[in-house]
């Protein structure tokens, strides 16, 4: 049975929750003895004064982060995790505290700037992943682009630290008949996007992109049956675990791939408690870039499992990677992780507080859960003529009306997100949507531009 009530530290308290206890009597409050719904900031700043934790009830209200996860049907959680993955050991391994460095980048860059650089890129990107896996497959290893690629893998870097949304877009919607392509491009954006919060210098970028990238290059060498094979016998599994090594001899023997890039390959499948592989290292013993790209493989495959219709709601992802913190995972970097792509990452399907369903096309990253909706069905599920709507903008707008006394915090509906979808719920088409939200911004830029150079 899911936990009804949890405990959580103050700051974590958010508009939508349900308080049902306090760190102290409530008798030394304001707030009513039962309990009470969140509706507002300044309701927040009093509980940030008073208390430093304090008890909210997940069914009455809007749970955070950390109970949203504990509390989803663990058989649910672990129906679609393989063996290997469902081992729940703890870790008991000492690791150092990371390392976070804020702010380390320059503000993030108008998705309309971007977006036109990103597509030719991601292009690019995407051509180069498929020469180096053919020439490999072939044993043509003279003939691997690695300057190119590595170039590439660079500029892919600085596209995602200018902004993150306008390669998460390019890369969300998944390339079914090319899966090891696109699952490499789709954790590099990850990975990048993840260091970019934690600020990992650009040097370490540049080689955990190139590392992400060239992760799966072993499977060339592994008949393609064995790989889309849903269920492996054991020795079927110790095959296909064999990719990891036969990897790393493929790019040793490749001219001009630098070693920590093969560290990168090397580690990605080991994990914190040493149930990873080849070689079941623990803790420390893994490095950061490992550690980090183990994370983001761990995401996508979940996100988007090879063979699957259709990829899974965020939510379901993160959900299971926060199970395996401490265990799979250093709980440390999980958090991160999740901080670092939000609850509902850009591209995903989503259902309001108000009813209507839309999809996230712009991240806000001051406030994570106010991002940026393109709503395209009302609150009864019909069709509507596509709106955006700013959950950020529209939160400040109506927090203003309450403030200057026009309105009482009972007349003003906030907007919230109300949960994620699956893909393809309600018919809706995504990539459909993404492609009519990059033109308009690509055209709003190009006019922009236009009434710069019109004298």
């Amino acid at each position: 049975m899911g936990i009804k009530q949890v405990k959580v530290d103050v700051n974590e308290v958010t508009v939508g929750m349900y308080v049902s206890g306090l760190d102290r009597p409530w008798t030394q409050t304001p707030f009513p003895l039962q309990g009470f719904y969140v509706r507002d900031l300044d309701e927040i700043k009093q509980l940030k004064s008073l208390c430093k934790h304090v008890y909210i009830d997940v069914v009455k209200g809007r749970p955070p982060v950390s109970s949203n996860l504990q509390t989803l049907p663990q058989e649910s959680l672990r129906s679609r995790i393989s063996a290997r993955e469902n081992v729940h050991t703890p870790a008991n391994v000492k690791v150092a505290p990371l390392r976070i460095q804020r702010n380390q980048y320059p503000p993030v860059q108008p998705l309309k700037k971007e977006i036109k650089r990103a597509r030719q890129l991601h292009q690019n990107v995407y051509h180069a992943v498929g020469e180096v896996l053919d020439y490999l497959g072939n044993n043509e290893l003279h003939r691997v682009p690695i300057v190119e690629t590595k170039r590439l893998a660079s500029d892919m870097v600085d596209s995602v630290l200018r902004n993150p949304d306008a390669f998460t877009w390019l890369s969300r919607v998944q390339e079914k008949d090319e899966y090891t392509y696109s699952h490499a491009i789709r954790c590099s954006v990850w990975a990048i996007l993840f260091g970019r919060h934690i600020g990992l210098p650009k040097r370490d970028l540049d080689v955990l992109a190139m590392g992400v990238l060239l992760k799966d290059v072993g499977k060339v060498k592994l008949d393609q049956g064995l790989l889309t094979k849903v269920s492996r016998s054991s020795d079927e599994e110790r095959l296909y675990e064999t990719f990891v090594e036969q990897g790393v001899e493929i790019l040793r023997k490749t001219p001009g791939v630098e070693p920590r890039v093969i560290s990168v390959v090397k580690t990605h499948c080991e994990r914190l408690n040493g149930s990873g592989f080849p070689l079941h290292l623990q803790g420390d013993k893994i490095p950061l870039l490992g550690k980090i790209a183990g994370i983001v493989t761990f995401y996508d495959n979940t996100t988007n499992p090879r063979g699957a219709s259709q990829p899974i709601a965020p939510s379901k992802a993160v959900s299971k990677l926060y199970e395996l913190r401490n265990t799979q995972f250093q709980e440390e970097l999980v958090v991160e992780f999740i901080r670092a792509i939000g609850l509902y990452p850009t591209g995903t399907l989503v259902e309001l507080s108000s009813g209507e369903v839309g999809v996230v096309v712009e991240q806000n990253f001051e406030r994570r859960l106010k991002p940026k909706i393109m709503l395209v069905l009302d609150a009864v599920k019909s069709p509507m003529d596509p709106q955006l709507i700013d959950l950020a903008e529209d939160d400040k707008r109506k927090q203003a009306l309450i403030d200057s006394g026009k309105k009482t915090a009972a007349e003003v509906e906030k907007i919230e997100i109300a949960r994620d979808l699956e893909p393809g719920s309600y018919e809706v088409d995504i990539a459909a949507i993404r492609d009519n939200y990059i033109l308009k911004k690509e055209k709003s830029g190009l006019m922009s531009l236009l009434d710069k150079l019109t004298p």
